[in-house]
């Protein structure tokens, strides 16, 4: 009883830390799912929490954060992270109709709808992909360039992110060997937390030049409009099944389950294309655009969800978009999770937790981010809304976010490691400005570097 109690303990106050830091961070725009939930994550690991108590806080922290993304999407028109940049044109046609509410109650209703099926549905598909795991593992190096060519081609960038991935990939290759030289040991935090802030660091270096200064200028401060609180439903609690038509609830599960056998495609294409697909050839403009923020919130809960889970559960290498970018704490973070870069071996989740596991912490995680998260943004949306953009300072965010990575830096390798994060950032960070090479992009240029780039040198040394 103890065994299972004391995983259960962890697991529910870590979900509802989780949940709690995340509803806040998500109600503040532009937080980047990368740049926090990854570094707070890591913290969650290398502070020595129990496997379930890691796990739990995820998926309750990106379950929460995208509910409360929706809020500063709808009510101020600003993206609330980057998974709510596909939502923000249907989000202002929906503002300029009057109707800002209504967008908010559709999305964050279809994302708890997705949320507590795509649990359920990545486990399975794991499930049905576990028996193919050995081989998929003794071909992981190849797997990794694979992946990182078809999601280079599928990124904004396409085909420059696809050529400018050869010298980010020897970039890491040089910097992994100068650090291995000097320290003893190689560095894999440095270099993933480097890429997750790569674009504020570019940003903080262009700031430094008056030429770089010149372009981020702006005439006057910007102003936003915060739309008025209407409630439309009866009695104190909100119904998510309520909110939505029959129409709109079939579509939200029909894009749970294709975005999340899909897993190795990018969240925000599959967000986009799930929207279109299931909303695009509504005649009528006002149902059409209510339906599509219904699928396209849900498709970033079950994307998130499901190309953490399949990958996780079934493989243990982080072989999709989502597992390569945000969780990849959960597969690499030495010296408590960790990859071998010459055999491909792990020691994370994969190894610590059983299937069951992951489907029992998983939706008891989930299930309290939305008991906490939905009622909060349905009756507390616009007062929140209006205190994060009086109170909270955006900056002070970010500077304690740079606080945090750099603690951690120091914490890996010192110095070195802090050197070698800011400059793996700063090339990252000016080829995602420069080429549209997304972070999900330059991490699996890192495994890349760390798994396919040694297994090329000993093909051609035999």
């Amino acid at each position: 009883m103890e065994l299972f109690l004391e995983p259960a303990l962890w697991a529910i106050g870590m979900a509802l830390l989780g949940t709690i830091v995340f509803a806040l961070i998500g109600l503040v725009s532009g937080t980047d799912e990368t740049a926090t939930v990854a570094p707070l994550t890591l913290l969650v690991i290398l502070l020595g929490v129990p496997p379930a108590g890691v796990f739990a806080f995820f998926m309750a922290a990106i379950s929460a954060k995208h509910i409360t993304h929706a809020i500063p999407t709808t009510l101020l028109g600003i993206p609330g992270d980057t998974m709510a940049a596909p939502l923000l044109r249907d989000a202002q046609m929906l503002r300029e109709l009057g109707v800002p509410h209504i967008a908010l109650r559709k999305a964050i209703s279809g994302g708890v709808i997705a949320a507590v099926i795509s649990v359920p549905l990545a486990v399975l598909f794991a499930w049905i992909i576990t028996p193919f795991s050995d081989a998929i593992s003794a071909v992981a190096p190849w797997l990794f360039l694979i992946a990182a060519v078809l999601i280079a081609v599928l990124s904004k960038g396409r085909w420059a992110a696809l050529m400018a991935l050869i010298p980010f990939v020897l970039i890491v290759v040089g910097l992994q060997t100068f650090a291995t030289g000097v320290l003893g040991k190689g560095l894999s935090i440095s270099f993933f937390l480097g890429i997750a802030i790569g674009p504020l660091i570019a940003d903080l270096v262009l700031a430094s030049s008056p030429a770089g200064r010149a372009s981020m200028r702006r005439e006057a401060p910007r102003t936003f409009e915060l739309a008025a609180d209407v409630r439309t439903w009866k009695g104190r609690m909100p119904n998510p099944i309520g909110v939505l038509d029959r129409g709109q609830i079939g579509a939200t599960a029909g894009a749970a389950v294709v975005s999340s056998a899909t897993f190795v495609f990018s969240p925000v294409a599959m967000t986009v294309l799930m929207g279109e697909l299931f909303g695009g050839r509504i005649k009528n403009g006002y149902r059409r655009l209510t339906t599509m923020m219904t699928v396209k919130n849900g498709t970033t809960e079950s994307t998130y969800i499901a190309e953490t889970l399949i990958p996780l559960i079934a493989i243990g290498l982080p072989l999709s978009p989502m597992a390569a970018g945000p969780a990849n704490p959960l597969f690499n973070a030495p010296p408590v999770f960790t990859i071998d870069a010459e055999t491909g071996a792990t020691n994370n989740l994969h190894d610590m937790l059983q299937p069951w596991q992951f489907l029992v912490l998983g939706l008891v995680a989930v299930l309290i981010a939305v008991l906490i998260t939905y009622p909060f943004a349905m009756t507390q949306a616009h007062r929140a809304a209006s205190w994060i953009m009086r109170k909270v300072s955006h900056e002070a965010i970010i500077g304690a976010f740079a606080g945090l990575i750099a603690v951690i830096c120091l914490y890996e390798g010192g110095i070195i490691a802090l050197l070698v994060s800011i400059t793996i950032g700063l090339v990252g960070g000016l080829l995602s400005k420069l080429f549209q090479m997304h972070t999900g992009v330059q991490f699996m240029g890192y495994y890349v570097a760390a798994l396919t780039v040694p297994a090329i040198s000993a093909l051609f040394a035999g």
